[in-house]
């Protein structure tokens, strides 16, 4: 796209600037590339504009921000707007060619469930016929069902990465998308330039108000997605819901509580075989099975099942749909072992809320001792949640095992101080801290007896470990079969 264009497209005056070609957009000056535009932000820490310099050297054809601060010259053709993250986002859906517009796209919001939810969508999508890709917080996928990485951690990418994945789903023949949008992404315009179907709700609790400040901010971020969709799926056991009625031209309910809801399950029975439940909806009454622990899996299948309905799946779609998933790497995912071991399970239950939610089903489904090793994140992670980690985890588990978890800058001891005070102000003492990742996931599953369960909570499938002395590669399902590994050679 050439560069008049491209500012005619952002309705910003296009005089005086040069006809050159723009092939990409980024605000990192690091990442950019011959003919990129590069967007100067001005963040807490850093100000875009001090590298214009860098930004020409490395190729960049023009500069877009808002204004030029006092003393700075830009050494690029320079386009000013009065928002230079929404203007990111829009230039990224301009030159990915608004790929979202010829795709039917479902968004997923919310505290906890957002990962599960999105994965089925995409599953009962495909069960139905519509080739569908994924961007979650455990990579993407583009129809052809091949998990991929972004190479940064963010829960959803920034706005150039959304806009390529989705541009990559519609080049491999996809039909339709299920994104992940969590509050960061929704306030800091990642998944802006999106054109939603379909928003889902899942849940709303206390998460990341380091950044929000508040409640009433964090669900107000997150409302925005119900705004602009144009169908949406709410939770009806969720108090949030309420004030998210309306905001959608048109929308749906469910419940796995027995809630008033269009969607609902009854009589859920947690077998061998995974969860077994009567489905009351608009398009009839039917039994249906989920190879998943946990009920609350139930309300997530609710959800999906709804989304996937609004886009032409039908009951038998729903139902193979469900019987075939296999799951989501890193939740409640089980590691295999052999005779004698304890069951090991993995899963990226890191706030209070989805803690408790994991350890009340595995109580449930286990007949020896509970075991969970559980750590918090640091940095400018919200440490309001630290000590309630810790009496989640030591009410819950017969024996807690504290550990690192991303502390990143913050002493790791604070962090670990701060879970056994939550734990001995409930009046308990069974923890442990071992400040080591991997010497506490060798600790549990060494000390654990065959029968009982072990929970490594909090990492799920994340790739990496942070320190304080840097980022480590790291594999969950790898250490605890390591650790399983060497319980037999002990």
């Amino acid at each position: 796209m050439r560069l008049p264009d491209l500012a005619a497209a952002l309705n910003v005056p296009a005089h005086d600037l040069p006809s050159v070609e723009v092939r990409g957009v980024t605000h990192n000056a690091a990442w950019v590339q011959p003919g990129f535009l590069f967007v100067a932000i001005r963040g807490a820490r850093f100000d875009g504009h001090h590298f214009l310099g860098e930004a020409r050297a490395r190729g960049a054809v023009a500069a877009l921000g808002e204004g030029l601060p006092e003393g700075v010259s830009s050494p690029l053709p320079y386009l000013t707007v009065r928002d230079a993250r929404a203007a990111l986002a829009d230039a990224a859906a301009a030159l990915a060619g608004h790929p979202s517009r010829r795709l039917r796209v479902v968004g997923v919001t919310g505290t906890d469930g957002k990962t599960t939810t999105s994965w089925l969508t995409r599953h009962l999508l495909r069960a139905a016929g519509l080739p569908t890709g994924l961007l979650s917080t455990v990579g993407y996928e583009l129809p052809d069902g091949v998990l991929r990485h972004f190479p940064a951690h963010f829960t959803t990418p920034e706005a150039p990465q959304v806009q390529a994945a989705l541009r990559e789903m519609l080049d491999a023949g996809g039909r339709a998308a299920v994104l992940e949008a969590s509050s960061h992404a929704l306030a800091l315009d990642r998944v802006r330039g999106v054109d939603w179907d379909v928003a889902v709700w899942t849940h709303l609790s206390r998460e990341h108000l380091d950044f929000h400040g508040t409640m009433e901010n964090y669900f107000a971020e997150k409302r925005k997605l119900v705004e602009r969709a144009r169908f949406a799926v709410l939770n009806a056991d969720d108090p949030w819901t309420e004030r998210l009625t309306g905001l959608a031209p048109a929308g749906t309910t469910y419940s796995a509580e027995g809630g008033e809801a269009d969607w609902q399950a009854s009589g859920t029975l947690e077998r061998a075989t995974g969860l077994h439940f009567r489905v009351t909806s608009p398009l009839g009454e039917f039994g249906a099975v989920l190879p998943m622990i946990g009920r609350f899996n139930v309300a997530n299948a609710l959800a999906g099942m709804a989304a996937a309905a609004h886009l032409g799946a039908t009951v038998p779609h729903l139902v193979e749909g469900l019987s075939t998933f296999r799951g989501v790497p890193g939740r409640m995912e089980l590691v295999p072992g052999t005779e004698g071991d304890p069951r090991v399970i993995v899963d990226f239950a890191h706030t209070p809320p989805s803690l408790e939610k994991a350890l009340s089903t595995l109580r449930a489904t286990t007949n020896g001792r509970l075991w969970v090793l559980i750590g918090s994140a640091g940095g400018p992670r919200d440490p309001g949640k630290r000590a309630p980690l810790g009496e989640v985890a030591t009410r819950l588990a017969d024996h807690v095992v504290f550990t690192e978890e991303d502390h990143r800058d913050t002493p790791l001891d604070d962090i670990l101080r701060e879970m056994e005070r939550g734990a001995r102000e409930a009046g308990r003492d069974n923890f442990t801290s071992i400040g080591d990742r991997r010497e506490a996931i060798r600790h549990v599953i060494r000390a654990a007896a065959p029968g009982d369960t072990v929970l490594l909570a909090g990492k799920g499938p994340e790739d990496t470990l942070e320190r304080d002395t840097g980022t480590l590669p790291w594999d969950e399902v790898g250490e605890a079969r390591a650790a399983l590994a060497a319980r037999h050679e002990s």
